[in-house]
């Protein structure tokens, strides 16, 4: 009883220290056309791969541009595409696997045989060879990660509804004279979409990674445009003469997903829900 206590008070202060890192991080990629002290693409020859200094904190990268520019704005790229991507494949997952596992039968077998085909691929393979055929460019990396992803979403609702609209209350919703789609708004969502939520926050992490994995590939955002992924890609060449060009946006992309994976980890402990990997 009391190791519980301890666990769940634990839990509880990991998952607040994680929140305000990340509301700080997320303030600062909303902010970031206001705080950035230079023009993030503005190119100045002249202050090629110049050291740290008052003007420029962070110093300037192989074409002069700011390094902690490009850094806060790659944060918009990197944390607001991850989010649209996590929300976009929550509620279509939402939508189907709720509807599958409510109807079930045939349709439910069509769609979660296409479901387990899809999940016998490495994710990254398959966004991989989607976005080959869609062409390079971050928004044909949001869909093709979406096309992806909401699979799992799916099939997670549909076990849960499965497992829900046998019990009680339901029956008792359905006795009642309610319809399909009340029982559905007011007693299966409301159960099987907290856990989904607190899991996502697993998943925000691997999408941020797969963002700049497509970026460093040369299939996601397109220079002259920051982003963390492109800004390693580009400071690859340097690694020798200035590693920094590869190890701040490294640096941001480990807090990140550490973040997102110690606070989705404390929530799964608090409301013991299991991730997918």
């Amino acid at each position: 009883m009391i190791a519980s206590i301890r666990t769940g008070l634990r839990s509880q202060k990991t998952a607040a220290v994680c929140s305000v890192i990340l509301f700080v991080l997320f303030s600062i990629a909303i902010l970031a056309p206001w705080i950035s002290p230079h023009d993030p693409v503005e190119v100045n020859l002249a202050l090629k791969l110049q050291s740290p200094t008052w003007d420029y904190p962070l110093g300037n990268d192989h074409l002069g541009r700011c390094n902690l520019s490009r850094l806060l704005h790659g944060a918009q790229v990197s944390l607001g595409f991850a989010s649209l991507i996590f929300i976009s494949s929550l509620l279509i997952g939402l939508l189907i696997g709720t509807f599958s596992g409510y109807k079930g039968g045939a349709i439910d077998l069509v769609l979660m045989r296409f479901c387990e085909g899809v999940m016998a691929f490495p994710t990254l393979v398959l966004v991989l060879g989607l976005v080959g055929l869609l062409g390079p460019g971050l928004p044909q990396v949001v869909l093709a990660m979406v096309m992806v992803q909401w699979v799992y979403y799916a099939r997670m609702f549909r076990g849960m509804v499965l497992s829900l609209k046998e019990r009680n209350f339901i029956t008792a919703a359905r006795i009642s004279g309610s319809s399909h789609w009340t029982i559905i708004r007011r007693h299966i969502i409301p159960n099987v979409l907290p856990p989904i939520i607190v899991m996502g926050t697993l998943e925000i992490g691997w999408a941020i990674m797969d963002i700049a994995a497509m970026s460093f590939l040369g299939l996601g955002i397109q220079p002259p445009s920051p982003e963390w992924g492109s800004m390693i890609h580009e400071g690859k060449s340097y690694i020798r003469s200035n590693p920094e060009l590869m190890l701040y946006p490294g640096i941001m992309i480990l807090i990140v997903v550490i973040t997102f994976n110690v606070l989705g980890e404390a929530l799964s402990e608090r409301f013991g829900v299991k991730r997918r990997y």
